[in-house]
């Protein structure tokens, strides 16, 4: 039995094959959750994880999971994964080298004829990215029990589809229950999304937390009017309402961008949205995150008396429809240290680093012991076609996937 070794080469073609299906923009992929392109892509990685002779199940909001087989079954497996679908303007890495740098790391396995003595299962967690359904991460908030399960099959995006109806649509809506079953561990080998470790030159990062993050979906509600003689003083303008928030939004991520906080005005959207005519309903999504929890709860906050002050300037009223939140110092400092030995013993240049996207890793976090390999990409480009990683800036990362993964399987 020889050592486990991972083949770059090998994962490179998979991240090639995925990169053929749901193109975007030139050298992206549009591929949104349960689409057609998710579809197709789903039914790859399951062949691929046949081949590989991996157990594939899906439950009950379209999480794949696909279990090796260990040589004591009985214990809780190790667990690896991230997503497949992306933004609608998305790139070739984010998520994706998560899920097939698992896959690569049974193969590995494979390769090495290693039998770990727990089993590994790799995850494929739905709607991730949240781009057409909102809020993100509900495949992951929905195993863990964060969201009810028909509460999530029950979302719907711009057409008025739900994902109970687009999971039947595409044959995942799964039989297996979407909910928690024990886990050893989960790791989550990402792309940073972020400038820090390319700049820096830094090959492995080793994620400590993330930024504390509230996101926010609001609907104002007003009158339509004639844009020509109806009194200023009448007007009921909900897209008014919707703009002043977001306008404050960007503000208070102005306000705290000096300590490294970030304000965003995401989305607005309103009816009927036309020349000549006042809008009565628009709705926004907007979020807020800090490194600092406590800034982050003062900028939460400040968004909050936003909602209201915009409603009252444009004469509109406000509900907020959901609010999320996510990040803090959520993961397993036994895992953290692992992470960082096997970055270290291999030699590579790496440093603790804080996420400030969010990530499945975050919901799982709440289930089972949990963390994160940030590997670098170009510039910090990302949910742009643009986004780039060479075999040389994952590699690094995949071998310290492989290290605690076994480390933690062959307990």
């Amino acid at each position: 039995m020889s050592k486990p070794v991972i083949d770059v080469e090998r994962f490179w073609k998979t991240i090639e094959r995925s990169a053929e299906i749901g193109g975007g923009r030139p050298g992206g992929l549009s591929r949104l959750a349960l689409s057609d392109s998710d579809r197709q892509v789903r039914d790859e990685f399951i062949e691929w994880c046949r081949a590989a002779g991996l157990n594939t199940r899906i439950d009950g909001v379209g999480n794949i999971f696909a279990r090796r087989a260990g040589s004591d079954n009985s214990l809780p497996p190790v667990v690896l994964g991230s997503h497949l679908d992306t933004q609608v303007n998305g790139g070739r890495f984010d998520g994706i080298a998560g899920v097939l740098g698992a896959l690569e790391v049974c193969r590995a396995l494979d390769t090495a004829n290693h039998r770990t003595r727990r089993p590994l299962e790799i995850v494929n967690w739905t709607n991730e990215e949240g781009g057409r359904f909102s809020p993100p991460m509900v495949g992951s908030g929905c195993f863990v029990g964060t969201y009810g399960l028909q509460w999530t099959r029950d979302r719907r995006d711009d057409d008025g589809k739900s994902i109970g109806e687009e999971l039947a649509r595409i044959g995942y809506l799964g039989d297996q229950p979407a909910s928690p079953h024990a886990f050893d561990c989960y790791f989550e080998f990402h792309i940073e999304q972020g400038p820090v470790l390319d700049r820096d030159g830094t090959q492995v990062g080793v994620v400590t937390g993330g930024y504390s993050s509230t996101g926010t979906l609001v609907e104002f509600r007003g009158e339509t009017a004639h844009t020509g003689p109806w009194p200023m003083e009448r007007r009921r303008n909900a897209l008014v309402a919707a703009a002043r928030l977001l306008v404050a939004v960007d503000d208070i991520g102005w306000d705290f961008a000096g300590s490294g906080g970030k304000g965003t005005a995401a989305r607005l959207v309103a009816w009927p949205n036309k020349p000549g005519i006042l809008s009565d309903w628009a709705q926004t999504v907007c979020d807020v995150r800090h490194p600092d929890p406590a800034s982050a709860a003062v900028m939460a906050e400040r968004v909050r008396r936003a909602i209201g002050e915009a409603a009252a300037r444009a004469n509109c009223t406000a509900e907020v429809l959901d609010t999320w939140t996510w990040g803090g110092r959520i993961f397993a400092d036994e895992l953290v240290d692992l992470v960082r030995a096997a970055s270290l013993r291999r030699g590579y240049r790496t440093q603790d680093i804080l996420s400030q996207a969010g990530h499945d890793a975050y919901m799982v976090a709440h289930h089972s012991p949990t963390a994160m390999i940030f590997a670098p990409c170009r510039n910090g480009i990302t949910h742009n076609n643009l986004e780039l990683c060479t075999r040389e800036d994952l590699a690094p990362g995949l071998d310290v996937l492989l290290d605690v993964a076994l480390t933690r399987a062959d307990r």
